[in-house]
């Protein structure tokens, strides 16, 4: 038995990664009836402000100190949503493109669970390790127009290469991407292709995930 962790970030349930991921998970429970599948939707949860204690926390681990007083009952907090992601043994992340990256409840969740010690560790040497380790992760991710790689306009995705590159930095290896793009610059007819080709692809997909 395994859980999968699933994080929704917009706001919309129209919203065209919502609607694929929701195809992916329906196919995933059918294939997959003994996994556990949570639900972590960005839009109404309430997470932690990264805020002073937190940053004083994170630099006394940075510099080999256990955090006191406020700054150590904070960074419990942030102790406790990574643990929520490191207890998941998958990890399906679906967001829409928001000015061409991330909206601003994922960079929060981001900022919190990426720290020394819990999300990376740093070496003598001064090498990176991520410390998410063991585990595969699906993103999907929509998007009003296109990006094509070795265009002008690829320069403007900041969405993707960001994503793949902070899981990769804690520690993902197994990234799979299914893209969902464009979802308005060509017109409704169009977007509703372009999501139920990516539905299909997701369902196709959740069944090896």
């Amino acid at each position: 038995m395994g859980t999968v962790l699933y994080i929704q970030v917009s706001p919309r349930p129209e919203s065209a990664s919502t609607e694929v991921a929701r195809g992916f998970l329906e196919s995933y429970r059918k294939s997959h009836p003994g996994d556990q599948v949570r639900t972590l939707d960005l839009a109404t949860a309430e997470l932690m402000e990264f805020d002073a204690p937190a940053a004083e926390a994170k630099y006394a681990v940075m510099g080999g100190q256990e955090p006191q007083d406020e700054a150590g009952r904070t960074w419990r907090k942030v102790i406790a949503v990574i643990n929520d992601l490191k207890a998941a043994d998958k990890l399906v992340l679906a967001s829409p493109m928001w000015n061409f990256g991330i909206p601003y409840r994922l960079k929060q969740y981001i900022d919190i669970i990426t720290q020394p010690g819990l999300a990376f560790k740093v070496t003598p040497v001064g090498e990176y390790v991520g410390l998410v380790t063991g585990r595969p992760a699906l993103l999907i991710l929509a998007r009003g127009g296109t990006y094509p790689a070795g265009t002008p306009a690829a320069a403007y995705d900041m969405q993707r290469p960001y994503l793949e590159e902070i899981l990769k930095f804690i520690g993902f290896k197994d990234i799979k991407v299914i893209t969902v793009e464009p979802t308005l610059n060509e017109g409704p007819q169009v977007a509703r292709k372009k999501v139920e080709e990516a539905t299909v692809l997701a369902k196709a997909m959740a069944k090896e995930f």
